[in-house]
């Protein structure tokens, strides 16, 4: 075989080799650029789902956070209404305290009013031991500050003299001792055995007392019926003003 026909052949053989490579699948360095694409896909949506569950964790702690917040205010609304309540009866005890601190010491005392005054007064009696007994169930809450003994001795006092002329002081005043000690069924009797003497200058707030008792009981139109009736019968008195307060409230 002669130089030019080995030449040829070797130039065949290279045009042979060069077609196949031209021929053959990309190169492992392109299939490696896709593979890292398709990585970097996958990792961003990881990070996205991440961030989406981040925020939903979020947000069920900010619910959560604003249910607390919630109950935290009915609790401070609950003790806020409670402590109110509970200022406004001691409120309430002082002026009864106050009120029975008001009444007369003796008879003799009180039977004085000023000229012209169109409210109806208490007569008086003329029985020294009638006024002496009356007298010191009084002393017995003024000075003595022994409410327990006080209503032992007004009672006493209706059984002794039941026609006594103090009769509707003495009802009034057990009135006063039993609601400042909260025996409201006690309380509610005394002041209607007042409220039954229409003449008697503690028959308004007798009427009054027994509306408040009534509305602490859930009575609320035995309430309504009492402080309309305090209103009616005594229009721009101290009671009536209160009577239309409490009304209000029902």
């Amino acid at each position: 075989m002669n130089s030019n026909t080995m030449r040829k052949l070797a130039l065949t053989l290279l045009v042979g080799a060069a077609t196949q490579v031209v021929a053959a699948p990309a190169p492992v360095t392109e299939l490696g650029g896709n593979s890292a694409q398709g990585v970097s896909l996958e990792r961003l949506e990881r990070m996205i789902e991440a961030r989406n569950q981040l925020q939903l964790d979020m947000q069920r702690q900010l619910d959560q956070l604003a249910t607390e917040m919630d109950e935290l205010r009915g609790i401070v609304e609950k003790n806020s209404y409670d402590l109110g309540q509970m200022l406004e009866r001691q409120r309430e005890l002082y002026r009864e305290v106050d009120a029975l601190s008001r009444q007369p010491k003796a008879a003799a005392e009180t039977a004085a009013t000023s000229e012209g005054s169109t409210e109806p007064t208490e007569a008086y009696s003329g029985n020294v031991s009638e006024n002496e007994a009356y007298e010191n169930a009084v002393n017995l809450i003024l000075k003595e500050k022994d409410y327990s003994g006080a209503i032992s001795a007004f009672n006493g006092f209706l059984k002794t003299y039941p026609k006594s002329v103090y009769r509707p002081n003495a009802h009034y005043w057990l009135g006063q001792l039993y609601f400042t000690q909260n025996q409201l069924p006690e309380a509610a009797e005394q002041f209607t055995a007042v409220a039954s003497f229409a003449d008697s200058n503690k028959r308004a707030d007798a009427l009054l007392k027994l509306g408040v008792i009534a509305q602490r009981s859930k009575k609320a139109d035995e309430a309504k019926k009492y402080f309309q009736d305090v209103i009616k019968a005594y229009p721009g008195s101290t009671s009536a003003k209160q009577a239309e307060k409490n009304l209000k409230q029902l």
